[in-house]
């Protein structure tokens, strides 16, 4: 299993770029080395619609997409797609890329076996399940492409409009249920939800483009620091 270093840096949900620059702010800085860090782990949804196969939907956040490129090249990164950016290993051939099939995976930090995931793999039924499976594949995506520009400038509208920041009713019954699938492990890590609580073994990242957050492995913990002060 991969060490998750001291110094780590986690961003989850940012969103990008609907919801703020914050996201391509840190890209810069750690492209500039205004910001030194031994790995990035990227949790999903940081950008807010993003997929592979199709060059048109890099328009909208080409830069993002350059700097993590270039990112990529020298810094180790892990990206665990989400449900709004999935089939991103052909943009991203240098970062490490865990469609949701493959998550959770397993890390250790010091002595505890870690498993991380966007969020979206656990309690949330079969019809999500069916969805995620459909809509996450190569041969969906090329046979929309004769209408991808309607499509996604449709979607990028919808998703513009969208208040995605909430407080999660009844999130610790959410949270007993994920951590039935999760067996013999004694952290486990995630984003989707845009909570930044931390509720027994169980931490619910911060979104970046919610509470202006990220998570930071400081003296073997994580640790939720404003962006804006990195």
């Amino acid at each position: 299993m991969i060490e998750i270093k001291e110094g780590a840096l986690f961003i989850a949900d940012s969103h990008y770029p609907h919801h703020g620059d914050l996201f391509l702010d840190l890209l810069k800085k750690l492209h500039n080395s205004d910001i030194k860090i031994p790995q990035l782990f990227l949790m999903g949804d940081n950008f807010d619609l993003l997929f592979g196969y199709n060059d048109y939907i890099q328009t909208f956040a080409s830069e993002a997409i350059e700097l993590l490129q270039s990112l990529s090249k020298n810094l180790e990164i892990h990206y665990f797609e989400g449900n709004h950016d999935f089939c991103l290993k052909a943009l991203f051939p240098d970062i490490h890329v865990y469609p949701r099939e493959l998550q959770p995976v397993m890390f250790v930090l010091g002595e505890k076996k870690v498993g991380i995931s966007h969020g979206d793999r656990y309690a949330t039924g079969f019809g999500y399940d069916l969805y995620c499976s459909i809509l996450r594949s190569k041969r969906t995506l090329t046979l929309l492409k004769p209408w991808e520009h309607a499509i996604i400038d449709h979607q990028m509208k919808v998703l513009s409009q969208k208040k995605i920041c909430r407080t999660f009713t009844d999130f610790e019954k959410r949270v007993e249920k994920i951590m039935e699938s999760y067996a013999e492990v004694d952290l486990v890590i995630e984003g989707h939800y845009h909570q930044a609580r931390v509720i027994g073994n169980y931490i619910s990242l911060p979104s970046l483009a919610c509470q202006g957050e990220v998570c930071i492995v400081q003296k073997g913990k994580a640790v939720f620091v404003k962006a804006e002060s990195l």
